[in-house]
């Protein structure tokens, strides 16, 4: 392989050597390699550890956006200055932030592989040359809302009312409660488990992959209302088509003929009769939200609604339901105002009680008083065995402790 164009002797030995250790390592080095090669070699390597649904999303940003902004320009020539003009070009046409971000996120994330590889030196995609999109204010149902919801849809759509009631009863994700298999429902012991997850890629082929994260392939417990819900499916299931071979078989969630549910009918059902019952537009996603709310608002610990939603982290958690810890917060800080102004008072009550009481060393002074008074008497008065001047002997007794003449004890 021959390559040129390097202004002297020691680029050329840089790139040589570079190219070296990336043959070694197993990856691409040529120093003439474009973005675009690179980019498409990166795609195939994700393709073995990326689930569909992301390969999906990853492709078309390529494809669409990265390849045509920067696929002539050589890996090593791209800079951040690339980058910034693409997003103002972007933003300029009218471009959505949330979507732009995300397609800089993908040309982060494949060229901060290239720095891992020791391909790049350092990733011109970091920082991000655009801040995070903040996330757009949801709108949760209350209590009641969600209850006139849920009794508008047992009397219009019967299926789709179990369906709704066992993501606002669990907190599952849509996903995983459409790709929920009935050999993972264990109703006695009142208990499910996720291990699958329903995915659309494109929004046309369905697949049947793993869950979001390794904590979501988890136990999940099952309510009364829930559990109702699973045993009307379970009457309702009839003599469905079952294959063991087909990864739609066996559905809990699934039209009448076994096929499973499209997440996009899904939605539009539920616009549809959230409209008929009166209630606010919402998002399926959304009924995960108002799982959370309700358990955050009734005092469930942050950490038990974690558990509960699965979440990787109890960071992820408090972020999302900020706006909710913000009152358990101030109910916190109450908390402690009210223990400590009842500590006061106590303590308080206390030194008030204390002034009322006689001294604590009363006892002290009185047996001092008793030593002092049974003490020898000081020069220049009489003893308790000395004759006074009239030559009769007496003792001293205090008159208080004068005891009394005992009787003889014999004749």
């Amino acid at each position: 392989m021959r390559r040129g164009g390097f202004d002297n002797h020691d680029a050329a030995e840089t790139a040589l050597r570079r190219f070296l250790e990336g043959e070694a390592g197993g990856f691409n080095a040529d120093p003439n390699q474009s973005v675009d090669d690179y980019l498409t070699a990166w795609l195939a390597a994700k393709a073995l550890v990326l689930k569909p649904t992301t390969m999906a999303r990853y492709r078309d940003y390529v494809h669409n956006d990265l390849t045509p902004a920067f696929g002539t320009l050589k890996l090593d020539e791209l800079g951040h200055r690339h980058i910034a003009a693409f997003v103002t070009g972007e933003l300029a046409a009218g471009r959505g932030k949330t979507t732009l971000y995300r397609c800089l996120a993908t040309l982060s994330s494949a060229l901060g592989d290239a720095v891992r590889q020791h391909r790049l030196a350092h990733n011109p995609a970091s920082p991000p040359a655009m801040h995070r999109p903040p996330s757009p204010e949801r709108q949760i149902w209350t209590a009641g809302e969600a209850v006139r919801f849920l009794e508008h849809c047992h009397q219009a759509d019967p299926d789709m009312a179990d369906l709704f009631e066992f993501l606002i009863g669990t907190g599952m994700r849509k996903g995983e409660a459409l790709g929920l298999h009935w050999d993972d429902v264990h109703l006695r012991e009142r208990v499910l488990y996720v291990r699958c997850t329903l995915s659309a890629i494109d929004n046309n082929q369905l697949v049947i992959t793993s869950p979001k994260t390794r904590t979501s392939k988890n136990w999940v417990a099952i309510s009364p209302r829930v559990a109702i819900a699973l045993q009307h499916r379970a009457r309702s299931r009839g003599h469905a088509h079952s294959d063991p071979s087909d990864p739609f078989a066996g559905l809990v969630f699934c039209r009448p003929d076994g096929r499973p549910l499209r997440p996009h009918t899904v939605l539009d059902r539920l616009r549809q009769l959230s409209q008929e019952a009166g209630a606010p537009r919402v998002t399926v996603h959304d009924l995960r939200h108002l799982a959370a709310t309700i358990t955050i608002t009734a005092g469930v610990p942050l950490t038990v609604v974690s558990k509960t939603l699965r979440h990787s982290t109890l960071s992820t958690t408090a972020n999302i339901y900020s706006h909710l810890t913000q009152q358990a917060a101030r109910e916190a800080v109450d908390t402690i105002d009210h223990t400590l102004t009842r500590a006061q008072h106590r303590n308080d009550r206390r030194a008030w009680l204390e002034r009322l009481r006689p001294p604590r060393d009363h006892i002290q002074r009185l047996r001092e008083a008793l030593n002092l008074l049974r003490s020898p008497a000081p020069t220049g008065f009489c003893s308790a065995t000395e004759k006074p001047r009239s030559g009769r002997a007496t003792t001293l007794r205090p008159p208080a402790f004068r005891a009394r003449k005992r009787p003889s004890s014999h004749v």
